[in-house]
């Protein structure tokens, strides 16, 4: 081996070490891109539509990694957590309240989404009644609280582990239900629309995958780590973060896509499917081991993804009242917020799933209350320094926004 070779390899070594240093903030934000509301949406484009909105899933998720990206950016280069920033911009302090209510409006969805995903995961692996599961479910707030009490960088290891059972389990399933691959590339270049309804499942699609409080939390977990590092070439912590961006929310997006292709494989054509059915399904047509494998990546999502949920309402409201509430008064506010909605839900036999469902268009709506924050400060020297977003950037992400909104307004305007 030459002298350039070995540099080489010793650089990437170093490169790969100080990458392990930092993985984190995308870590714990790549969870929430494989939380039960994902699940949701995606179960029902799959087994609704077939392949035809695998398009959607891969759109949505591109326009996160870049919004996500800009998030964890201007943690690092401002210092500054988005919701800090928002603050500090709003001279009233009612305007602030109302941004912060809305803003927990947000979490409070999402964490229904999560909560629902482990109360009937709950129901499959033992076959615990829905109404008992949704108590025990709210249970986890015990596991992250205890989790809370540890060194945060024990919190990212578990996680690594997570994040490991639900991808090699839906990489699992995607091919022990064989699907059709050529239709579902087919389908994730060519755009289709088929109909009204499919325009609800993939406005769903964005609220699932471009999220409220992910693009709020990203931006406080980079600034965390950044104080936690020895001090270093910033420029360099950067890099690292867009690697860790791209590679973690790249898997989420596959994963994503993996979730509509097996239901497009196993349960199409289904207009109302549930989590119920989609088990059975797997159960019968592939065998048990596969039912189980779903419902286990099921219930990794949820507890998991509860974790970054707790820690995205911590940021909202230190970060805009100033207040800091003990995480386990806020875990089980937020629990018992929940499991009185889901009682109500399992009372009156509603589909757990299309309440999912309709959560995530809930977040898809209310996207603008980080997102156009973000695009203002990631473009101004002011908050950026030598660290502002490029003009290109700027534009891809103005466009990112545009599409959004126009999901929402279509759909708002055609209801």
């Amino acid at each position: 081996m030459n002298l350039r070779e070995e540099v080489g390899r010793s650089r990437s070594f170093t490169f790969l070490r100080m990458l392990y240093g930092f993985l984190g903030p995308a870590l714990m934000v790549s969870v929430a891109y494989m939380d039960p509301g994902n699940y949701g949406t995606d179960l029902q484009a799959g087994s609704a539509y077939g392949y035809r909105l695998a398009w959607a899933v891969w759109l949505a998720s591109i326009m996160a990694i870049v919004l996500q990206y800009l998030s964890g950016k201007l943690g690092l280069a401002s210092g500054s957590s988005l919701p800090e920033l928002v603050a500090r911009s709003i001279r009233r302090k009612s305007g602030v309240v109302s941004y912060w209510f809305a803003s927990e409006v947000a979490i409070a969805a999402t964490d229904l989404a999560e909560y629902l995903g482990t109360v009937l995961a709950l129901n499959l692996l033992f076959g615990i009644p829905l109404i008992i599961a949704s108590f025990i479910g709210a249970m986890d707030v015990l596991l992250i609280m205890s989790l809370s009490s540890r060194r945060f960088r024990t919190i990212e290891e578990l996680f690594m582990i997570l994040v490991g059972v639900i991808s090699l389990g839906f990489f699992y399933l995607a091919l022990t239900t064989t699907p059709n691959f050529t239709q579902a590339v087919h389908f994730s270049v060519v755009p289709s629309l088929p109909g009204q309804g499919a325009l609800f499942v993939v406005v769903g699609i964005v609220g699932a995958t471009v999220m409220p409080h992910t693009l709020f939390v990203h931006s406080y977990l980079t600034k965390n780590k950044l104080s936690s590092l020895e001090p270093v070439d910033k420029r360099r912590i950067l890099r690292l973060h867009f690697v860790e961006n791209m590679l973690l929310l790249g898997l989420a997006a596959t994963v994503n896509v993996a979730i509509l292709v097996v239901s497009a494989a196993s349960m199409y054509p289904n207009p109302n499917p549930t989590i119920q059915q989609s088990f059975q399904v797997f159960a019968q047509r592939f065998g048990r081991v596969v039912a189980v494998v779903f419902a286990l990546t099921l219930l990794a999502s949820g507890l998991s993804s509860s974790t970054t949920g707790t820690i995205a309402g911590q940021a909202v409201m230190e970060g805009m009242l100033g207040v800091k509430v003990n995480p386990w008064v806020r875990r089980l506010v937020t629990r018992f917020i929940n499991v009185f909605i889901t009682t109500i839900v399992l009372l009156l036999g509603l589909n757990p799933l299309g309440v999912l469902v309709y959560s995530q268009v809930i977040l898809s709506i209310l996207i603008p209350l980080p997102l156009y924050p973000l695009l203002y400060y990631t473009a101004r020297r002011k908050f950026m320094g030598e660290f502002v977003n490029r003009n290109y950037t700027t534009i891809v992400a103005v466009l990112c926004a545009v599409v959004i909104t126009a999901f929402n307004a279509y759909l708002i305007l055609g209801a």
